[in-house]
């Protein structure tokens, strides 16, 4: 049986040298061609590419990068466990005539829900001791929506003076209690949208009404003690000017869990401890990890 020979056989034979380039090219282009073979598919014309596959490669797609962990400020939580420590006797201003303790607790449920709302506005800008004596006075005279309704507003003003601008407040309640007596049947508003729209409502009272009247925490509510202490604490990532921008940004990183009690934890520590003026850093479990402290 006669070899296969092609007419060039001949000329590779006398020169070895022009054999082997030509068998190099070949690999080479066998090479390439498997690393990527673009032909052209007959029916639509269109390139039909193969990619070359490195050894070792599976196909899998490549892993999605690690999520970023969130910024949380450090020793926040043995911080948060030292001012539960200091505040476990409960026995600050806030404790014994917050609004969580000026209502009728033997009165309707909705008596008592507009008894909440009352005693956090009269509680702006005004110490608790203050608003207590007030609640009390407005409760002798009876608290409810309809007989706030019929109480003019020098007397009312009579009855929760001296709490702080008390006229602007008198005018305040009047309204609300009579939106409420038109829009809700004598009962409070639900969700914090609605509560934010009734006159001398805001955003820090509105969520501590959700949370203490009708148990639903909706966010923190930071007063001027919460403001104060956290930004002392640089539980933000930056110092905040207003109490709202200090509840968005520990809304970030706080634990959901936890936002319930923070405001009265910081407010009674903030009256006992932590004061505005000369705060008693001595006395904090906090004041080897406390930046405000560590500087004094």
């Amino acid at each position: 049986m006669k070899s296969c020979e092609f007419p060039w056989s001949k000329s590779f034979s006398k020169s070895p040298v022009s054999y082997l380039c030509v068998c190099v090219c070949v690999a080479l282009c066998i090479i390439a061609a498997t690393e990527t073979l673009c032909t052209r598919n007959p029916r639509r014309g269109r390139k039909v590419c193969i990619a070359y596959e490195p050894p070792g490669g599976n196909g899998a797609e490549e892993a999605p990068e690690p999520k970023k962990q969130k910024w949380e400020p450090a020793s926040w939580e043995q911080q948060l466990a030292n001012i539960r420590e200091m505040r476990s006797k409960r026995d600050a201003p806030v404790d014994q005539m917050g609004a969580g303790a000026c209502f009728d607790k033997e009165a309707p449920p909705e008596v008592r829900r507009y008894q909440i709302l009352l005693s956090l506005m009269l509680s702006s800008q005004t110490r608790d001791q203050v608003t207590s004596a007030a609640m009390m006075r407005l409760r002798e005279h009876g608290l409810t929506v309809d007989r706030i309704l019929e109480t003019d507003e020098e007397a009312l003003g009579r009855l929760i003076y001296p709490v702080g601008f008390w006229r602007n407040k008198v005018r305040y309640i009047q309204q609300t209690t009579a939106i409420l007596k038109r829009d809700y049947a004598g009962d409070i508003p639900q969700t914090v949208a609605e509560l934010v729209k009734l006159p001398g409502v805001g955003p820090k009272m509105a969520h501590l009404v959700m949370d203490i009247a009708w148990k639903d925490v909706s966010g923190i509510g930071v007063d001027t003690h919460v403001h104060r202490i956290c930004n002392r604490l640089k539980w933000a990532k930056k110092e905040t000017k207003l109490p709202e921008e200090m509840r968005q940004a520990l809304e970030e990183w706080l634990p959901r869990t936890l936002w319930s009690e923070i405001n009265w934890l910081m407010v009674g520590f903030g009256q006992q401890i932590c004061l505005p003026v000369r705060p008693r850093c001595s006395e904090c479990l906090n004041k080897n990890i406390c930046p405000v402290a560590m500087k004094r």
